[in-house]
């Protein structure tokens, strides 16, 4: 401690900092001058219950009081308040104010609590730092305080919102009454969870008069699309749009416009804004809760005034499960604003951060139970390869392969090497262990999807962006389709990744995209209903997240559009699980600490995104270096010209500076303003440090990050051509006829349930000697009901179901609807065993003709057989034929009911008859 300074008095001079940081002018109590500035902080002022540490004027009035303390009674601030309610309550010397005053505070230069006075219940909540006098002069020109217009929400409107949406804003804005700061949003994915955020905000904007709100993201491809979704907002309230109504801003760079209203920002770019720091995009491109390499301190936030804390009424936090934790959580806890988090997977970890102030538990199986999310089913792929890995002989000619370039070559093996299936796609490829996965996937997709014409749209998640190519290319070989068939959706696609995220959403192709991370999380593809994957992931919330991919409904139209052959609206996705990816270990998402086998472009990003600590720096610092005695001139001249003439030595003796302890000291000093031999003290070597590599960071960007890593890794990936690969599994996850007889069970329980309700099962259960009464509207009628009520027991899936269990090989039906008539009579016990209805129609047909043509009666001529077959066939798909069915196709291009009367005379109408009974047999 300084000499001649108690603990009072430096609490003091760091709270003189902090006003003066926030743009008050501290002045002593004899020498007022109400003109210095609009906000006045006068310390020792005279009361009639005795001098109050500061007392705020803003504009010559009295505005509040601040009761300072040493930073050692930080823990009885509590106990500071009846003191400094007594000041705010006093009358001050001087001048005529009312009391009491309505802001009051406890500070003790490192934690400062306000109470607002003019609150519902006031009470007192950490700050960052004091208000600014123009925030203070804003709110004391409104007749009541945010918190006091939170009581006054008008009741929701409920048109255009699902149920779980209206109880999730019913419950935020009590939350809001109740003043509690946090709360959170568990919403499953495909709910609905940024359209119920953006009509809350809407509804405090417009009720609650909100100044600004903050839309949190944590990546650049979030942000795009949570700005999409606030400019096609329309209000339930209102014909304009949101973004007619109100201004919202994508922060793209370090301006914030002074009258934006929502502003939608990734939290590394409000960090780097709070800290007045360039920042490069490619931090914005990356999850950061997927960064290996962290700072292991909590990232530094300092006061900015031109984003002070009280800047936004309101944090919205996107994915908040993954953006609040350890580096990012003092960058939302700078403001002092109520902070809604949004996920559709909570952790312990965010229940902790929100309070357990959870006002919606809406998750995946309730969506699914709802109709507002699909279910899903598990198929298993296993490969020889995929998991004993192989070996590949010495002495023997092996290809290697550029990762970068793709450049071949060949050379012999001058050594055995056995490799596991964890290094598949990574240092070792075999073309023939992905061909093996495709083919399978190809071959069993009609069984996964019953009676499709074209692939469903499918997913495929990839371990590298070198692993996507290569799937891409096996892909369109396998399938035997061009280029448009298959594509990639990375950030390092040629194409741009937003224009095939567009064409794979609405439109016919392409069928399939191959994604590393990019779309792994919070992007909405309605009509995907398969996802492939072909890398692991261990994390239980992201693996959750990926899964989310596919539970979006989508109704019967918007599914026809781009999948034709769909029989209807979607009623589940498909896993397909080709690397044990439902079966492994999961955990939660943990952050990472720096270890010795980080890799160089971890610990390249890491320093970019503000890792100042010694080992992280030390460590980049020897791997670059390592790799610089690797190089030859035209690669150093590639990173030299990346990085804007800053040679690689260059880059590594800047790091190594930045952590030299001469170095340090030196300028820990300087900033402490003491001479070279003084002892600055260990926070401000710190501080010292932190400038230094952020210095020396700065030539770190995406670009050069990439560039160093392609030319880093062991350039060449081992090509295994001779370790062919062998299918082991294709099949449904769990035990397949379980699985079945659990479907069918379900199935027949369902038509026993209903069938005193639906016409088509009352007749079939009833009276089924009336079942040639059943037409195409009936089953039609039934079928909707299904896909209404039990979407999982689609037709075409129970069909598979009993076709495993009564060991059927024969064809399959001719549609969905055929297909339901034919379950309808194996359940009722009309047919023993499982029998496409064409076939059964076809049977009996054949037995109704050999009976007319048996006796000596009258036999059939060649035309009047012609038109049987051709009732035969209409009755085969509509199951009932009507007098007003002649007078359409195909009827009506041979005649109509016309030429039927002419062929069959008086007996028509009972042919017909004959026809519609004996064929429903």
């Amino acid at each position: 401690m300084p000499p001649n300074q108690n603990p009072e008095q430096l609490a003091r001079d760091r709270i003189d900092r902090q006003l003066a940081q926030a743009g008050w002018v501290v002045q002593d109590n004899r020498a007022i001058d109400f003109h210095a500035g609009p906000g006045i902080a006068v310390r020792e002022y005279r009361t009639d219950v005795g001098p109050a540490d500061y007392v705020l004027f803003v504009h010559g009035q009295a505005a509040g009081v601040i009761e300072a303390k040493a930073e050692e009674q930080g823990h009885k601030l509590t106990a500071a308040e009846d003191q400094a309610a007594g000041y705010a309550a006093a009358k001050l010397k001087w001048v005529n104010n009312h009391t009491p005053l309505p802001l009051v505070c406890e500070a003790t230069g490192i934690i400062t609590r306000l109470t607002d006075n003019r609150d519902p219940k006031p009470r007192a909540r950490e700050i960052f730092n004091f208000p600014t006098p123009a925030t203070v002069a804003e709110q004391l020109a409104q007749p009541d305080t945010l918190r006091a217009r939170l009581q006054t929400l008008p009741p929701l409107n409920p048109a255009g919102l699902r149920a779980c949406q209206i109880s999730a804003i019913t419950n935020l804005e009590a939350s809001f009454q109740a003043d509690h700061p946090r709360a959170l949003v568990q919403m499953a994915t495909g709910s609905g969870k940024t359209f119920t955020a953006i009509t809350a905000v809407y509804r405090l904007l417009k009720h609650a008069g909100a100044r600004r709100v903050l839309f949190l993201v944590d990546t650049k491809n979030l942000g795009e699309q949570a700005e999409q979704e606030f400019m096609s907002y329309l209000p339930n309230d209102d014909n304009r749009k949101f973004t007619e109504l109100y201004t919202v801003q994508r922060l793209k760079s370090s301006y914030v416009a002074p009258d934006s209203q929502v502003c939608i920002s990734t939290i590394q770019r409000l960090y780097s804004l709070l800290k007045d720091e360039p920042l490069d995009e490619a931090a914005e491109e990356a999850n950061p809760a997927e960064q290996t390499v962290k700072p292991k301190q909590p990232l530094p936030v300092v006061y900015n005034p031109r984003i002070p804390p009280e800047f936004f009424d309101f944090v919205v936090i996107d994915e908040c499960h993954r953006s609040i934790y350890n580096l990012w959580r003092q960058v939302i806890e700078y403001f002092d604003a109520y902070l809604i988090g949004l996920t559709a997977t909570p952790d312990s970890r965010t229940y902790g951060f929100f309070h357990k102030n959870v006002v919606s538990e809406y998750d995946h199986e309730k969506a699914v139970a709802d109709g507002v999310n699909v279910g899903n089913e598990v198929f298993v792929i296993e490969t020889e390869r995929g998991i004993k890995g192989g070996t590949i002989r010495a002495a023997r000619q092996v290809e290697k392969r550029e990762r970068l370039t793709r450049r071949r070559r060949w050379e012999i093996q001058d050594e055995e090497l056995a490799y596991t299936a964890k290094q598949l796609d990574r240092a070792i490829v075999n073309p023939d262990q992905i061909a093996t996965v495709i083919r399978a996937f190809k071959d069993k997709l009609p069984e996964i999807f019953p009676g499709r014409r074209e692939v469903p749209k499918t997913l495929i998640f990839a371990k590298t962006d070198s692993h996507a190519d290569d799937i891409i290319h096996t892909v369109r070989r396998e399938f035997g389709e061009g280029n448009q068939f298959c594509k990639k959706i990375t950030y390092q696609a040629d194409e741009d990744p937003k224009s095939v995220l567009a064409q794979f959403r609405n439109d016919f192709y392409p069928r399939v995209a191959v994604t590393v991370d990019m779309i792994a999380t919070g992007t909405d593809v309605k009509p995907l209903e398969c996802l492939l994957f072909m890398r692991d992931v261990k994390s239980r919330n992201y693996f959750e997240q990926m899964k989310g991919r596919g539970t979006r409904t989508l109704d019967a139209d918007g599914l026809k559009k781009v999948t034709p052959s769909a029989p209807g609206g979607k009623t589940h996705y498909v896993i397909v699980d080709a690397v044990g990816v439902t079966k492994s270990l999961k955990t939660a998402s943990q952050p990472l600490i720096t270890k010795p086998s980080v890799s160089l472009k971890d610990l390249a990003m890491g320093v970019m995104m503000g890792a100042r600590d010694e080992d992280t720096v030390s460590s980049l610092a020897g791997r670059l270096a390592r790799l610089d005695r690797q190089l030859g001139d035209h690669e150093r001249r590639r990173i030299s010209d990346q990085a804007g003439g800053v040679s690689l030595a260059n880059m590594v003796g800047q790091l190594i500076r930045a952590i030299d302890p001469d170095t340090v000291e030196q300028t820990a000093c300087q900033l402490a303003d003491l001479p070279p031999t003084g002892e600055p003290g260990e926070e401000a070597r710190n501080q010292a440090r932190a400038q230094l590599v952020g210095q020396a960071a700065k030539v770190f960007t995406g670009p050069l990050i990439e560039l160093l890593d392609s030319i880093r890794r062991d350039k060449e990936q081992i090509i295994d051509h001779d370790n062919l690969d062998n299918l082991e599994k294709a099949e449904w996850a769990g035990d397949t006829a379980a699985n079945a007889q659990a479907l069918v069970q379900d199935f027949a329980a369902y038509l026993e349930e209903h069938r005193d309700e639906i016409e088509a099962l009352t007749i079939y259960f009833r009276h089924p000697a009336r079942r040639f009464q059943v037409t195409y509207e009936m089953i039609s009628q039934l079928r909707e009901r299904l896909r209404q009520d039990r979407p999982k027991l689609a037709p075409l899936r129970v069909w598979q179901a009993y076709a495993h269990l009564d060991q059927y090989q024969g064809e399959g039906p001719l549609s969905e609807l055929t297909a339901l008539v034919a379950l309808v009579r194996r359940v009722c016990g009309l047919d023993q065993t499982l029998a496409p209805y064409a076939a059964t129609v076809r049977k009996n047909f054949q037995r109704w003709i050999m009976q007319h043509h048996s006796g000596a009666g009258q036999k059939f001529n060649e035309e009047q057989m012609a038109w049987l077959h051709m009732i035969r066939d209409h009755i085969t798909s509509s199951f009932h034929l009507d007098r007003d069915d002649l007078e359409m196709a195909p009827f009506n291009a041979q005649g109509g009911l016309g030429k039927m009367h002419q062929l069959f005379g008086t007996r028509m109408d009972e042919v017909i008859e004959e026809l519609n009974r004996e064929l429903a047999a």
